[in-house]
């Protein structure tokens, strides 16, 4: 039933052949009207109240009950599982704002500021009025910095047309998946893995195969079980060096190994993750799958500037790989986003410029990073049960608490997951970390190094006094 209200002149009296009641009152009065309305044309009202100047709002009538609708959402979205990281990046936040000083160790996001040069690009290109569309795939200008800078540091040669910049890694690697996968088809992913990685397989209706590692293989991939889980359906492998969020980094031998699996299975294809690749410690070595022989037809190379360049609000990162793949993910973004912010390219062309592996900006930054993990590890190390794998890149390190499950606290009760381990360490030790189920490993939790040294020791001081305060649960 719907309604609408009529103002009209004194002299308008009724018309009853459509249920409509008038009176000479100057007032608004809600009145009802049949389905009659409907034969009713326009032309005819108006012809027949013309001398009256009657106006018509339509509103609703509060005493009818609101019409029943679909509220289902699609199978896809409701398979996806939210991103815990944000969820609890968010809450940190939150508790923050309300006055709660909690100690923020959950996202991975650096707290250096983006280097001078970079800013000052990006600051010219607005002055300089670009702020318009760039093409699909990004500026030639960029595209052609970003060949340069992977023929120079990585080893790999590309052309402009075999690179796609989008908004960050993560559409990078969301495309990607979207456009070699179909449904039915098998992402497969070593665990830990980042958070994101089977939900996109998810999204695109593939299957996520998780292959655990150990912390006591400093979480890398065992090439005899990578061999003896691929099927006919396997399509494509994701490999993240360094890894978030472990900090592991595989070695070019071990590369190779899982290199010549990949080359038994013509329908396999390698997604290599490398956003960390310049945050890395030696002795270890970065080496890129695509270069290994065999490889460049069959890997996806994404990265980005958000980690090195400290550059996360920028929302920049590329693909590069052979036309056949990236021009299916440059069709996509073209119906998704369309192109990347003109101004974060400009700054990112300026990022290029600051020499080989960012130059010394990105040194200074590394070199705090590696100073930050040598005191998480040290610090943790000196916890009893406590088991750790040194990273030896990014800036997380993901360590083993499993020897507290089973504890309980005090007005907490029992401490029995890494879920409940972190929530115990927010509420108690006022310190945001993220649960290592969220990883694929329910005995880890990930600790972020990208904050300051004193912020770093402030936490450990925190979650030292919360171990401590931990008993041993009673047996029922």
């Amino acid at each position: 039933m719907a309604a609408f209200c009529i103002q009209n002149s004194p002299s308008i009296s009724r018309i009853d052949s459509v249920g409509l009641h008038f009176d000479n009152s100057q007032s608004f009065r809600l009145i009802s009207f049949s389905s009659q309305l409907s034969n009713l044309s326009l032309r005819s009202l108006e012809t027949s109240t013309k001398q009256q100047r009657t106006s018509l709002v339509v509103r609703a009538v509060k005493n009818i009950d609101p019409m029943e609708f679909d509220t289902t959402l699609s199978p896809r979205v409701n398979s996806l599982k939210p991103s815990k990281t944000v969820a609890i990046t968010d809450q940190a936040t939150a508790l923050v704002q309300a006055g709660v000083p909690v100690i923020r160790l959950a996202a991975g996001e650096p707290d250096f500021d983006t280097p001078a040069a970079i800013v000052e690009a990006g600051i010219n290109a607005i002055r300089e009025g670009y702020t318009r569309y760039t093409p699909n795939a990004g500026t030639l200008e960029l595209r052609s910095a970003i060949c340069h800078k992977l023929k120079e540091e990585n080893g790999l040669s590309y052309s402009a047309d075999q690179i796609v910049i989008s908004n960050g890694a993560k559409q990078c690697i969301t495309q990607a998946v979207l456009a070699v996968c179909s449904p039915g088809d098998e992402v497969i992913i070593p665990a830990p893995f980042w958070v994101s990685y089977p939900e996109m397989a998810r999204l695109a209706d593939a299957t996520p195969v998780i292959l655990p590692t150990n912390i006591s293989e400093n979480f890398l991939l065992d090439p005899e079980l990578l061999d003896s889980k691929l099927t006919e359906k396997s399509r494509l492998l994701i490999l993240c060096s360094p890894s978030n969020p472990t900090g592991s980094v595989y070695p070019r031998k071990l590369l190779e190994q899982i290199a010549a699996i990949v080359a038994k299975h013509p329908r396999l294809l390698v997604l290599s993750d490398e956003i960390y690749e310049h945050i890395i410690y030696a002795p270890a070595t970065h080496t890129s799958f695509a270069s290994l022989p065999g490889m460049w037809d069959r890997t996806l190379t994404v990265n980005g500037f958000s980690k090195a360049f400290a550059m996360t609000g920028w929302r920049l990162g590329y693909i590069a790989g052979p036309k056949h793949f990236v021009s299916a993910c440059n069709k996509i973004q073209s119906q998704f986003t369309s192109g990347a912010s003109s101004i974060s390219q400009k700054a990112a062309v300026a990022a290029l410029g600051l020499g080989y592996a960012g130059g010394e900006a990105v040194s200074t930054m590394v070199k705090a990073f590696r100073e930050r993990r040598d005191f998480l590890v040290k610090s943790f190390g000196e916890l009893e049960g406590v088991k750790i794998s040194e990273p030896q890149g990014a800036f997380y390190l993901f360590i083993d608490f499993s020897c507290y499950y089973g504890s309980k606290a005090d007005g907490f009760g029992l401490i029995q997951d890494s879920e409940s381990m972190c929530r115990y360490l927010l509420d108690v030790g006022q310190v945001a970390l993220v649960p290592g189920d969220a990883f694929g490993d329910d005995t880890c939790i990930r600790i972020s190094y990208a904050a300051s040294l004193p912020t770093l020791q402030a936490a450990v001081e925190n979650i030292k006094k919360a171990l401590t305060a931990l008993k041993p649960a009673v047996p029922a």
